[in-house]
């Protein structure tokens, strides 16, 4: 399952890696990939994730998950 986010806050790769490195670890998701652009990151993962807990893992890495 895909589900698209929108993270606001990024500036540079090292943010990338931070917001990648915080929503890998939530239980369920298998691959994460951001583009520093748009702010999208797009989150594959076994089933539908709680949103509380991706905002809370967007927030442990320093930005603000907008949608």
């Amino acid at each position: 399952m895909q589900t698209i986010y929108t993270v606001s806050g990024m500036t540079c790769s090292h943010c990338v890696n931070s917001v990648q490195a915080e929503v890998s670890q939530l239980a369920g998701v298998t691959e994460v990939l951001v583009d520093l652009t748009s702010g999208a990151v797009t989150v594959t993962s076994d089933g539908p994730l709680d949103e509380t807990a991706v905002r809370a893992a967007v927030d442990e890495a320093g930005y603000t998950l907008v949608s």
